[in-house]
């Protein structure tokens, strides 16, 4: 797009000193075009002329007048001596900020074809830290004057004797000496203590790969470890899936790549991804052992200071190693050799919101862009995954034990047609009694339940009225802890009523179903000895939370845990020999393609707790589908036949992995909108061979948050280039400004 320059407009006017500088770079001066990309939703970047003697270069920050502000966009791409050059309004600035470098950039034009969407919005992701881009805020600090003509005394000679062996501010001296502020004050004043300005933002601490720091490892382990490191030793692209069972050490194995890529590097830099933030603080103790330093955080819970801090260090390449939830792949990194994609099967890699991506495809890509190696570590490969690993395009590395003494845990099928809990219990007896031994030896018991709160339906018993989120479809949670009834799509909640609101009838409501806080009610009544707790995202509101629950466990505190989805992920607890899956059907219902195989993952992922010491473990599975193909092969171990027979069905289909899938989302303030919008999006379909284009439909949650939605579904052959697809058709049609319209490429939700 062309930014002109126009005469005396409303626009230009408004911007202070614009006529200023229009004048100074007028067309007899030398002057060249360049293209600015702004961080915003906009199409594309927006040409400016600009002086030569700047010196600009692509990535560089700039500073330009987009309509009547003033914005900061990264320069795209400069054309010396460009015709009409003269005709573009000005950028304003060039910002004294290291530029965005070009595989960053790259990788944002590549992430915007493939998700489509504007790459302004990509280029926002990768700078979610503009302050980074200024010069670290200062604090001052005194350190002792060589010389100084003041009296000594004792309580100054203390405060001398602080500041000479570590500068500091004037209160803390005066702490650290044991004196009040004025005598501090006073060494100030007669220059025996000088004044040092100190950036805010200090280097990290450097990570130590030297290998006395590295665990032993079994032969299996090695050999795995070698393995990753001869991918790394081609420093190029090289895919590598490490597939090992729960508790065989892939931790410890790629650790040992990373540590291969910090010693052969002195700029080479590692990002590590994990699925959410509470493994993100589980695993850091881990890296600490290993490499005498914190890795540095990415993630959302992290504080803005810090934030600046770390994307600045990793954009200086000072920042060796990153350990961060899935947006951390979007940080400007100067020399990336290596991502490890930790559970890369796990669906929060997939972001639903904002700008729609996978981020494990996404690191694929990234690797790509900029040669280096990706490793994508699981004991539960995605379909997609292990079909590129069979298929030969990535290195396929296995681990089949578990690591020391510690054996794969007994699964077992609870058909709860057959042995059903007593009435109004949700625990069967064979669950309840394996629970019981378990307590009675001084060892631990999981109770796992993916739905929290109390109840997940409120039904009053006089009308059946069922309490529902308002401008949702969603169902409202009971939470007994806190007496209230919430949306846990929406955020929204309220107290739980006295009457109902729709018959008026008092004290008339029901709870439908368990959540982790009816099963703890139910296991506090049957164990009343036992200590018992709740491990849930309602429980534990922070990483701190996290550690203090997870190190209690580990430390035999708690006797039985009851946990959601949490406690499935990369915890290892030496006393837990009993796992129990309360209702294994839960993520079976509904259309999901994935649904069999995230199934089976989850309950693979959580049996796997069971046993990963010297004691040998135990998982329970209760279930009225033992037929189930996802349940059978969690009973006999056999992941691999079961992965089998879920991809020759998705063949048959031409389902990922073997075709594509998209989806359009259609959201209106009223349903006439949302049908008129999916009609005129439907007419508006290319017609190509090997796509197939399903809807509109009412979606499944078919209003959100006062919001009426539609959804298309598109299915293609993998030899079809999707996202241009999608893109053509976005392009062909202009809806009402009040429509929004969503395109998920590679939909994993369907709701």
């Amino acid at each position: 797009m062309r930014a002109q320059r126009r005469k005396k407009s409303s626009s230009s006017a408004a911007l202070p000193g614009f006529e200023d500088v229009v004048n100074e770079y007028a067309p007899e001066n030398a002057i060249c075009k360049i293209r600015v990309l702004f961080p915003l939703p906009l199409p594309e970047a927006f040409d400016y002329a600009a002086p030569s003697d700047w010196g600009l270069q692509a990535g560089d920050h700039v500073l330009a007048p987009l309509g009547s502000r003033h914005v900061q966009g990264v320069v795209w791409a400069v054309e010396e001596g460009a015709l009409g050059a003269s005709n573009l309004r000005s950028v304003l600035e060039k910002l004294n900020a290291a530029p965005l470098d070009a595989v960053t950039r790259r990788f944002i034009e590549w992430a915007a074809k493939y998700v489509v969407t504007p790459p302004g919005l990509i280029l926002k992701m990768v700078l979610r830290s503009p302050q980074a881009l200024a010069p670290s805020p200062t604090f001052a600090v005194y350190k002792a004057s060589a010389q100084t003509t003041a009296a000594i005394t004792p309580q100054r000679l203390r405060v001398l004797e602080e500041a000479a062996r570590a500068p500091d501010s004037p209160a803390r001296l005066a702490q650290r000496a044991g004196v009040s502020a004025g005598v501090v004050k006073a060494l100030i004043d007669a220059a025996a203590l000088t004044r040092i300005d100190v950036d805010e933002d200090q280097p990290y601490a450097a990570p130590n790969p030297d290998p006395v720091r590295a665990r032993a490892l079994s032969p299996d382990q090695h050999a795995a470890a070698q393995a990753l490191i001869e991918a790394l030793e081609k420093k190029s692209f090289e895919p590598v899936l490490l597939d090992g069972v729960t508790g065989s050490g892939k931790t410890e194995v790629y650790l040992e790549a990373i540590a291969a890529v910090l010693a052969a590097s002195p700029t080479g830099q590692v990002l590590v991804l994990l699925p959410e933030i509470a493994l993100t603080q589980a695993v850091m103790a881990r890296f600490v052992d290993r490499f005498a330093a914190l890795p540095v955080e990415w993630h959302s819970a992290i504080a803005p200071k810090e934030r600046r801090r770390a994307w600045r260090e990793v954009h200086q390449g000072r920042a060796r190693l990153i350990v961060g939830a899935r947006s951390a792949l979007f940080l400007p990194f100067a020399d990336l050799r290596l991502i490890i994609v930790d559970e890369e099967h796990d669906p929060s890699y997939k972001q639903d919101e904002g700008v729609i991506y996978q981020a494990r495809d996404l690191a694929v890509a990234r690797a790509k862009l900029n040669d280096a190696a990706i490793v994508l570590a699981s004991a539960t490969p995605s379909l997609e995954t292990l079909v590129n690993a069979t298929a030969g395009r990535y290195r396929h590395v296995k681990l089949f034990a578990r690591h020391g003494a510690a054996v794969l845990p007994d699964v077992e099928l609870i058909d709860l047609k057959i042995d059903a809990p007593d009435k109004g219990r949700w625990l069967s007896p064979k669950l309840v009694t394996a629970v019981a031994e378990a307590c009675a030896r001084g060892e631990q018991a999981l109770l796992y339940m993916n739905r929290r709160g109390y109840a997940p339906l409120t039904l009053c018993r006089a009308c059946g009225h069922r309490m529902q989120s308002p401008e949702t479809q969603s169902w409202l949670v009971e939470h007994k802890y806190s007496g209230k009834l919430v949306c846990h799509l929406t955020g929204f909640s309220m107290p739980k009523p006295k009457a109902c609101p729709n018959c008026l009838t008092p004290d008339s409501f029901v709870a439908v179903g368990p959540g982790v806080e009816r099963v703890e009610e139910e296991a506090r009544d049957l164990f009343p000895h036992a200590r018992i707790e709740v491990f849930s995202s309602d429980t534990a509101h922070s990483g701190e939370d996290v550690r203090a629950i997870v190190a209690r466990m580990a430390a035999g505190e708690i006797d039985i845990l009851i946990g959601t989805q949490i406690v499935a992920k990369g915890h290892n607890f030496p006393l837990l020999t009993v796992v129990g899956v309360v209702d294994a059907d839960l993520g079976l219902k509904g259309g999901d393609l994935r649904a069999g195989e995230r199934t089976y993952q989850l309950l693979s992922q959580v049996s796997g707790r069971a046993g990963r010491a010297d004691k040998p473990g135990r998982a329970l599975i209760q279930t009225y589908a033992p037929e189930h193909e996802a349940m059978i092969a969690l009973a006999n171990g056999d992941r691999d036949g079961f992965l089998a027979a879920e991809a020759a069905a998705r063949e048959a289909m031409g389902m990922p992995p073997y075709g594509r899938l998209a989806a359009v989302i259609i959201s209106a303030p009223s349903e006439v909108q949302a049908n008129s919008a999916a009609i005129e999006m439907g007419e508006g379909a290319p017609i190509a061979e090997g796509v197939d284009v399903w809807g509109p439909a009412p979606a499944p949650l078919a209003v959100i948050r006062g919001q009426h939605r539609r959804r298309f579904l598109v299915r293609a052959d993998r030899s079809v280039d999707l996202s241009a697809f999608m893109a053509a058709w976005k392009a062909r049609v202009r809806l009402s400004s009040a429509v929004r319209l969503q395109i998920d490429i590679e939909p994993y939700s369907f709701l």
